[in-house]
């Protein structure tokens, strides 16, 4: 597939690049911050279990693969693919359909063939490729659902007598949000025979059928809370916390109830800028003490 594919591979490792700093982002103050290793897989042992962080590691991934790849096709890095031509003639709001519109059905499609592949070579009556299938799928849903219109006026003095539009992919930080939030309402699954295949379904029937936009898992996760190498838990010891905060990033929850550090350091900013003609601001370096809290 990657010898096939060698002109896409870059746009594969920013995408995969993406996936982490996003998931990074959107975990920073939880327990499970989606740290990486130097080994695989660069998540460590948490994505070979089926819990709901491993559901928003496959979800993530996907999407920040169908993400790069579109975004490349735009901006014409590859051969295989352009701008989505598909996109013209005037729109039933009467705008005119012009411009590149992002081609996200090539990176929609390229993403389901590379990532999807090694689930599919497990079998797909395993339960955990159902789970990573559904979670990728629900990765690229993230983007479609969330696909943007952008348009320019054209006209005398910027008056808008003709506006001509295309579609574009939403930021990324939008899908990571998007994907966060179905982190936070997952739903744990089991598999069933249903007809003469197996497939997913809620644990607990008095829950509603999960959509394919949601995330679902097999199994609970961890706490989180104490250093396990065997299950790849790094603990939250050493993690700073906030003091006054009484979410998950306090240092009550974060911390675990063990209690936390406080120590005086030295903050260096700038500060006193001024703005010289012409034209460059110059600022002093001040430095200034903070209290940082961290957990024990």
């Amino acid at each position: 597939m990657c010898k096939r594919n060698l002109e896409v591979m870059d746009s594969v490792r920013r995408g995969a690049q993406l996936a982490i700093e996003e998931c990074q982002y959107q975990f920073r103050n939880r327990r499970w911050n989606c740290s990486t290793l130097d080994s695989l897989p660069v998540f460590g042992k948490v994505v070979t279990q089926g819990t709901r962080e491993a559901a928003f590691v496959y979800a993530i991934s996907s999407a920040g693969v169908a993400f790069a790849v579109t975004r490349a096709c735009s901006s014409g890095e590859l051969e295989k693919c352009g701008c989505d031509r598909t996109v013209h003639g005037v729109s039933p709001q009467g705008f005119q359909w012009s411009g590149c519109s992002d081609n996200i059905a090539y990176g929609v499609a390229f993403s389901q063939s590379f990532v999807d592949v090694r689930e599919r070579s497990k079998g797909a009556s395993s339960s955990r490729a159902l789970m990573n299938l559904h979670n990728n799928e629900a990765g690229r849903k993230a983007i479609l659902t969330h696909m943007r219109v952008e348009c320019k006026c054209h006209g005398v003095s910027g008056s808008c007598e003709v506006k001509t539009c295309w579609r574009a992919v939403p930021p990324f930080r939008q899908v990571g949000h998007a994907l966060k939030e179905k982190f936070d309402g997952a739903t744990e699954v089991e598999p069933r025979r249903v007809g003469s295949s197996r497939a997913l379904v809620p644990r607990n029937a008095q829950f509603k059928p999960h959509t394919d936009e949601d995330l679902v898992y097999l199994e609970p996760s961890p706490d989180f809370c104490e250093q396990d190498m065997r299950s790849g838990v790094l603990g939250t010891r050493g993690r700073t916390c906030n003091k006054t905060s009484k979410a998950i990033d306090g240092c009550e929850l974060l911390c675990c109830g063990r209690g936390f550090h406080t120590a005086q350091v030295e903050l260096a900013e700038r500060c006193s800028c001024k703005f010289h003609w012409c034209c460059f601001v110059k600022c002093r370096q001040c430095q200034r003490l903070v209290e940082l809290h961290t957990c024990r």
